[in-house]
This record gives structure tokens, sequence and C-alpha cells, in this order.
């Protein structure tokens, strides 16, 4: 984790559009078009309020597709703008107001969940963000290490449990299959309480793989966080 880490700048991260004013401004268009749609799964609402909000998703996606329309136009390599991560996000932000103007009720219902991509376009305007990618990035062989390790894990403990269960409760721990969804409840220590062990051997390894669970919690914690020192170390 001590490889040099460099900030990529955009190709068109000179023009007016990444100006602090206008991204700022993008912000809070973002957070208010999310806003407008939480608003609009409330139930019982009234005629001016729906009105208002259609009005809003209006004049929301008009300024997103100016915004969509001026990147393309200042951007000195279209194309690749075009299909890159962030333009394909400001596609799919607007496509869905689109599109639902050719798709049954029942389609769009599906559609406008699709706007909430629109939360997608805050990365391109937080440092912060970009920061942690690029600490995930850096941190990523030792996320693979801890994923593997963890999935292993996971399956040892549906293993174990299914040992010690299966034939007292035969029809809660059926099979792995089964236990997995116990050892995934009990190794992220959510505990649901809907399967859970009867006999000695099963109670005192269900403390045993909770205890390993408060330990997991932990390391992909520690490892972020000594990428991000790094990140910012060489940004500095």
């Amino acid at each position: 984790m001590n490889e040099k880490v460099s900030v990529v700048n955009e190709p068109h991260s000179n023009n007016i559009m990444d100006h602090p004013v206008v991204t700022w401004a993008i912000s809070a268009l973002i957070l208010y078009s999310v806003l407008c749609f939480s608003l609009s799964t409330l139930p019982n609402l009234g005629k001016s309020l729906t009105t208002f909000l259609q009005y809003s998703e209006i004049f929301i996606v008009v300024l997103f597709t100016l915004e969509y329309t001026v990147r393309i136009y200042v951007s000195q390599h279209k194309l690749k703008f075009i299909f890159s991560f962030y333009g394909l996000i400001d596609l799919v932000a607007i496509l869905p107001f689109y599109l639902a103007f050719s798709v049954d009720l029942q389609t769009l219902r599906v559609l406008r969940l699709l706007r909430l991509t629109r939360l997608l376009k805050l990365i391109r305007y937080n440092a912060a963000l970009k920061r942690f990618s690029m600490a995930l990035y850096l941190a990523k062989e030792e996320l693979i290490l801890f994923t593997a390790a963890s999935l292993t894990m996971l399956y040892l403990s549906a293993v174990g449990i299914y040992h010690f269960e299966h034939a007292v409760q035969p029809e809660i721990f059926r099979s792995i299959f089964d236990c997995l969804w116990w050892a995934v409840c009990t190794l992220t220590t959510v505990g649901y309480g809907d399967v859970y062990p009867v006999t000695t051997g099963g109670r005192f390894f269900t403390f045993i793989v909770l205890t390993i669970g408060l330990g997991l919690i932990s390391v992909p914690t520690g490892i972020v966080a000594s990428a991000l020192s790094t990140v910012r170390q060489n940004q500095a």
C-alpha cells in the first residue's frame, strides 16, 4: 500500500461546467431531484403538490439534459465522453424520463427507480468520493484477500452449524445452503433470531462464530482507512 497514487484529471476538466459554482448548483439539483422522487412516493398526495412535483421533474430533466449536451459540446473527445463512466451516468440520469413516453405504465414504475441513478452524478462533484475510490483501488489486493477469507469462513460456519444442528432441527437446518443464511446473519452480527441453535455444541459454536464476526467487521474498515491516509499524503 505504498505505491504512488496520482490524480488523473478528466480531459474536459478545465471547461466552465467544472466551475465550483456550476458543480455546487448541479449537486443541489441532484439532491432536489431525489427529494422530489421521495415525496412522489407518499400516499394521498394533493393535486397541487402532485402538479408541482411533475413540473419539478420536467425542470430537473431539462437542466440535466442541457448539462449533458453542453458537456458533449465542450468535450475534446466527444465519443470518448459519451461512452465514459461519467457520460453514461449523465445519460442514464435523464433517459427514464424520455423513455416514459414510449412504455406502458407498468414498465414506468420500474423505470422510475432509475431516477435514483442521479445520485451517482454526485461522484463527479465530490473530491472525497474520488479519494475514496482511489483508496479502494489502492487496497484492492487486501480487500480481495479479505473477501475470499470471509467467504471461506462463511462456508465453514455453515458446515459447522449443520454438523451440530441438522439431527436436532432437520426442518430448519436441512442442508448447507439453508445453513448459509444462519452463517450470514451470525457472521455479520445481525442475528435476526429466525434460525438459531438449540444444542450445547451448536450454541458454543455460535459463540465462536460471533466472536470471529466481530473481528471481521473491523478488518475492512482498517484497510480502507489506511488507504485513505496514503491517498491524502500523496495528494498533499
